[in-house]
């Protein structure tokens, strides 16, 4: 959980002063006890922190500017503990910039029956406030998140928990900056994109880094700190003998690629850069024979398994848009069992209801989803404009649940698609020396794929075993972005229906 040890979520409760002084001390005795007891419970990976009560608009207002202006702060929870009138809301909902949670929930579980009075009844009225500002927040068309239900109970403290991890991401996203280290593809469209809108509406930023430019932090690289990361290398990894023998091409194979995964992540650290993207066609000069030659002598692909296991977003062949979002899968999944990884779907394997498709890439696969032990590998690489001797981590993933992702531009929205899907296990691949997954995308096969394919989905996608569609949906929800799911209750018929209502409802919401 260290991702979030030094942020905050602000716990805000509305109140007024209509009922005296001793009712206002005693909502702010109740706020604190409900606060201490979220931070107790364990289930919570980011400290809420108790702001007392808002009275009125002015009150309401300071708080909201506060929380915009406190980097620590990632969201805002707020609670109606008594009647809190709408209309005072209404200024500071319009300054606030960070992620807003509203919590319908009640200090006591139970009505007191045999005890109840007025005045109970005027101190705890959250059935009443809690309407009164979510009407405000439809009116004002605010952006929130929605929990409903008791404080302590542990249901409702993840729902909670899901929201805070996304609003830390999305915070973590709004100051993004990805490197494009060479452009994307020729002429392949999923890869491209428009990089202002999303800035406007996603926070992060991409710029261009010629790979000259990248080549000059490889001249800081030393060979002791080379010889440093290949100790690590073996002492992490399965490895033939070849590899690890200083004397055979495959030795100076992995040497090369530690020293590229050196010279990429000090460029990154220099920049402040969260992610980047690579392209197999732009590795520097072309002659690796001549003297002068400055660049990659295979694709960077060791490097980028490893830096996406650390938390840098990748994504192939220039895409910017699945580098920023695997970042954000990361950022969001830290403390979470499982594991999460940048894949690609590669080839389909047509076996009735177990069909299924292979997801893989030429190297690029986060050894976080390995089912065991990776092995690091040397093998001819063949394609790009690079051919050479290329170092890997080799592996297949683990069997278990999990959910795919990616982000597409539509033109006049980004538009956000998850898929559900099962992990099986894959067949051993002898002649295919990479890392790879295999799964069904649910509903089955058929559908799945059918859908993702309607939708506009890429061939590149962000996975993870640890989330669920809860996040996704608090994700879009924050970036004001279009989602679509696609699931075990999914059919063709319905969701071109639900593509069509989103077209006409963007149409008329420019």
């Amino acid at each position: 959980m260290k991702a979030f040890e030094n942020l905050e979520l602000w716990w805000v409760t509305g109140a007024q002063l209509l009922y005296g002084g001793d009712a206002v001390v005693a909502v702010d005795a109740h706020s604190k006890e409900m606060v201490d007891g979220l931070n107790n419970s364990g289930n919570l990976p980011i400290k809420v922190v108790y702001k007392g009560t808002a009275n009125s608009s002015k009150e309401v207002e300071a708080v909201m500017k506060a929380a915009n202006n406190d980097a620590k702060c990632v969201g805002i929870i707020t609670w109606m503990h008594t009647f809190s009138p709408a209309k005072m809301w209404i200024h500071g909902l319009q300054q606030l910039r960070k992620p807003l949670l509203h919590f319908h929930t009640q200090y006591n579980a139970e009505i007191p029956w045999d005890t109840m009075d007025m005045d109970f009844m005027n101190l705890n009225q959250s059935a009443h406030g809690d309407r009164e500002f979510g009407h405000i927040c439809a009116r004002m068309n605010v952006k929130r998140k929605v929990v409903v239900g008791y404080w302590k109970d542990k249901a409702v403290q993840e729902k909670i928990a899901v929201w805070s991890r996304v609003a830390a991401a999305w915070a973590d996203s709004q100051d993004m900056l990805i490197l494009r280290f060479g452009d994307q593809m020729n002429n392949v469209a999923v890869t491209d994109g428009d990089k202002v809108d999303a800035e406007m509406r996603l926070g992060y930023h991409v710029d261009y880094c010629p790979v000259s430019e990248l080549m000059e932090y490889g001249k800081g690289v030393t060979d002791e700190a080379v010889k440093e990361l290949m100790d690590t290398y073996f002492s992490l990894y399965k490895c033939e003998d070849a590899v690890k023998d200083p004397s055979t091409v495959e030795y100076k194979s992995v040497w090369n690629a530690a020293k590229a995964e050196l010279t990429l992540r000090a460029c990154l650290q220099d920049k402040g850069a969260k992610g980047f993207t690579t392209n197999f066609d732009d590795l520097g000069t072309a002659d690796i024979n001549d003297p002068k030659f400055v660049g990659f002598d295979q694709i960077p692909g060791l490097a980028s398994q490893r830096l996406m296991a650390e938390g840098y977003g990748f994504g192939a062949e220039g895409d910017w848009k699945s580098a920023a979002l695997y970042r954000t899968l990361w950022y969001m999944t830290q403390g979470l069992e499982g594991g999460c990884s940048f894949l690609e779907d590669y080839t389909l394997n047509f076996d009735g209801a177990q069909s299924s498709i292979l997801q893989a890439h030429m190297l690029e696969v986060c050894p976080l989803i390995a089912e065991e032990q990776p092995r690091l590998e040397v093998h001819f690489l063949g394609i790009g404009i690079r051919k050479a001797l290329t170092a890997r981590l080799v592996f297949t993933s683990k069997p278990g649940n999990g959910i795919t992702a990616t982000v597409i531009d539509m033109g006049n929205r980004f538009r956000l698609i998850v898929n559900d899907v099962e992990c099986i296990k894959s067949k051993p691949l002898p002649k295919l020396p990479v890392a790879s997954a295999l799964w069904i995308p649910m509903p089955n096969f058929e559908i799945g794929a059918g859908a993702w394919i309607l939708a506009g989905g890429t061939h590149h996608s962000c996975f993870s075993y640890a989330l669920t569609p809860e996040y996704w949906e608090d994700y879009a929800e924050m970036a004001g972005i279009e989602m679509v799911r696609i699931d075990k209750n999914t059919t063709i018929q319905e969701f071109k229906k639900e593509l069509r209502y989103n077209d006409v409802y963007y149409m008329l919401n420019k």
